[in-house]
């Protein structure tokens, strides 16, 4: 279906069908293409060009906003600068502590993780699926990030085993809603991302149990079959009437790299959409840091450390936007600080990455448990600092993630 809509209009992953004026006055050298970098979104706004015609049968289809329409995330995604506060984001809300938050978090997490299972339940037992049920969570998951940013992220992150399929799910929405914010996105496109967060590994419902929880490393059989899932959960949301093509392409795409090696199509970065990209590195990141049932889980820290090494999977752009929006020392990290104490992030300061609120808790001098000291480093005149992450394993700790959080989310 063609329509002319303007250029203050267009989004990324639309398909251009048309650009309207002089082909001399064109930013590119075709007009009939899929929308899918920032630096072009805001080459045509930058133009002359004010009308465009799309095709929404073949890309992303204009949405008629209930808010306010904003600049879309072009340089702010491509600088990855902070984010101000603005009328196409969410409604200010006053930050409170990850401490504060942790309550009503666990409860929407626990909701949410009830939701995605009867999904996951439903789906098995070839019942239809609705996803309806499923906005209110997301927009109780985003009420929550808006309070405080990694509360409900880092939570999530804390799950068992047994309960990784579904919590695995929460997690990323959690993710993709704060990456969202930090992409500077609208409103609505956040919550979008937030669904597909939701909604982007149910494939993994036609699969076996015995092979998503197998302990020990897949066959290739086995594995051949889990590379199955995307394709199958985007018949599963086709089957179940969803018609977001966010929501569609994150499911189908999330597993794609940025160097082409990734699956089911092999998509190279240029053809990759900016959710789809989104989605591979809050599917990774909550991957590695979750214990599996073949693995423990990775420092939060040390992942992203990781993930910043692999260059071939991820866009640059997005994966800095993801770090900023968790900081350097995520909630959970164990740090080492130049007095030779240990310590465990507990929450974020807003004034910089580099300077997170940390729980002191042990002396590598004394090798002994001392008193427990909060200590924000954002503040000045500290007479300490952190110079770097620690295996608190190495010194005998292995309940750090006990030491920061109080909550239990998988009862």
């Amino acid at each position: 279906m063609l329509k002319t809509i303007s250029t203050s209009q267009v989004k990324l992953g639309m398909h251009i069908h048309a650009l309207k004026g002089p082909w001399v006055d064109h930013p590119f050298w075709k007009t009939k293409f899929v929308l899918q970098e920032a630096t072009d979104l805001l080459k045509l706004q930058k133009s002359v060009v004010k009308e465009v015609v799309i095709d929404a049968s073949k890309g992303v289809d204009v949405i008629v906003p209930t808010l306010k329409k904003s600049t879309p995330p072009t340089e702010q995604a491509i600088s990855v600068a902070d984010a101000q506060p603005s009328e196409k984001t969410a409604p200010i809300i006053k930050r409170i502590s990850a401490q504060e938050e942790c309550a009503q978090a666990v409860r929407t997490i626990s909701a949410s993780k009830k939701a995605v299972a009867a999904m996951f339940k439903d789906v098995r037992m070839g019942k239809a699926i609705s996803t309806d049920r499923l906005a209110p969570l997301v927009e109780e998951i985003a009420a929550s990030i808006s309070r405080n940013e990694n509360a409900l992220i880092s939570l999530a992150r804390l799950k068992t085993k047994d309960d990784y399929t579904y919590m695995h799910s929460v997690a990323v929405c959690g993710l993709m809603v704060a990456l969202s914010r930090q992409l500077n996105l609208t409103e609505v496109e956040t919550k979008q991302a937030g669904l597909a967060g939701l909604l982007h590994d149910i494939g993994k419902a036609g699969i076996p149990n015995e092979v998503l929880n197998k302990p020990g490393a897949l066959t290739e059989q086995e594995f051949d079959l889990v590379k199955l899932h995307p394709e199958q959960g985007y018949q599963i949301l086709e089957g179940a009437k969803v018609t977001d093509e966010m929501v569609l392409d994150v499911c189908l795409h999330h597993h794609e790299k940025v160097d082409g090696s990734g699956y089911p199509e092999k998509l190279k970065d240029k053809e990759i959409s900016l959710f789809a990209k989104m989605g591979a590195v809050c599917d990774v990141y909550d991957a590695v840091t979750s214990n599996r049932p073949y693995k423990d889980g990775w420092d939060p820290a040390v992942s992203l450390q990781r993930m910043a090494q692999w260059k071939s999977h991820f866009d640059q752009a997005v994966f800095k936007a993801f770090v900023k929006s968790l900081g350097i020392y995520p909630i959970g990290s164990a740090v080492k600080l130049k007095s030779g104490r240990l310590g465990v992030v507990i929450d974020q300061s807003p004034k910089s990455l580099l300077t997170p609120i940390v729980k002191v808790f042990f002396s590598t001098k004394a090798k002994s448990r001392i008193p427990v000291v909060i200590i924000d480093f954002s503040k000045s005149n500290l007479h300490d600092e952190i110079i770097g992450h620690e295996d608190p394993e190495v010194w005998g700790i292995s309940n750090i993630n006990e030491i920061w959080s109080q909550f239990e989310i998988w009862d």
